[in-house]
């Protein structure tokens, strides 16, 4: 089964959903996105992901639907605007350290889209990084067509029928987009600007927490697994002990493991002494008291 969970910015939980297992992802999320406008009567949205989880055409009817979108960008060939760039500045020996770039890609009459923004950012780290990565594939590349190893899942070895080489062009590519990173967004520039767009979408890390989950924290299971009922009902304590959770790793600052390692040390007990009954309890310490506090008082309500 496949699993659609909508979160906020923050990545509190905000429904979950259950799909058959041989449906994509990306056809879960637009029943997703509905439902729950249909659910608290919510006009704008604003979806933020990875690139992989929506289909140019599922970026269209989302559009379409009057939403917006912010999106990781592919990058299968080296854009116009960075390679306009190293054009303009040849003897520049390496990129400015969180240049940013915009591309705007009006919409043609067949397109079915509005105006979209790309924005491309540099990082030097992460250039180094993946130069590194290249470099070290490029090696293996060029022993694997010496002979010298065997040819395995290297993208910068070419076969064409008997003959291997290394793929210079690709390599070539693949060092003129080390450490850029694209942002795609139906968002004009007068609403949110690159560094809003680049700061939602690098908010993914929170969101992507509320997904982390090993099999131990999902050890109720469904008893009648094959009844969706008992999959919806497992589902909804999930959900709820993740909001839980999320609510109080947001309130106390701390995580959840240590909160529960915490709290468990200190337990109240009621002692029957003939006919009165006597509560005892370890007194909490200032921080576990202020972390109780935290989660006691009243908050915005999601």
């Amino acid at each position: 089964m496949t699993i659609g969970l909508l979160t906020d910015a923050s990545g509190f939980p905000l429904m979950v959903n259950a799909f058959e297992g041989n449906k994509a992802e990306t056809a879960t999320m637009l029943p997703v996105l509905r439902s729950f406008q249909a659910a608290h009567g919510i006009t704008g949205v604003t979806v933020v992901a990875d690139a992989g989880m929506l289909s140019r055409g599922n970026q269209i009817a989302i559009e379409q639907a009057g939403l917006s979108f912010i999106l990781g960008a592919r990058l299968p060939s080296v854009p116009y605007v960075i390679a306009q760039w190293h054009r303009d500045h040849p003897d520049a020996e390496a990129v400015p350290d969180g240049l940013v770039l915009t591309e705007s890609m009006p919409a043609a009459p067949t397109d079915g889209r509005g105006h979209w923004w790309v924005y491309y950012r540099y990082a030097h780290d992460r250039g180094r990084r993946t130069l590194k990565g290249i470099a070290d594939q490029v090696a293996k590349a060029e022993k694997a067509v010496a002979g010298k190893t065997p040819v395995k899942r290297n993208r910068f070895v070419r076969l064409e029928g008997g003959t291997r080489s290394v793929n210079r062009d690709l390599e070539a590519k693949a060092r003129a987009l080390a450490g850029w990173k694209g942002y795609v967004t139906n968002l004009p520039p007068d609403q949110a600007d690159a560094e809003f767009i680049m700061a939602a979408y690098h908010r993914l890390f929170q969101i992507e927490r509320s997904f982390r989950m090993s099999k131990h924290d999902l050890q109720a299971r469904p008893i009648f697994h094959h009844k969706r009922e008992s999959i919806e009902a497992h589902l909804t304590v999930v959900f709820a002990a993740l909001a839980v959770t999320r609510h109080i790793e947001t309130a106390t600052g701390m995580s959840i493991r240590k909160f529960v390692k915490t709290t468990l040390r200190y337990r109240e007990v009621v002692i029957a002494a003939g006919d009165q009954l006597i509560t005892a309890a370890d007194p909490l310490p200032d921080d576990l008291r202020h972390a109780i506090d935290a989660i006691s008082a009243p908050r915005a309500v999601h």
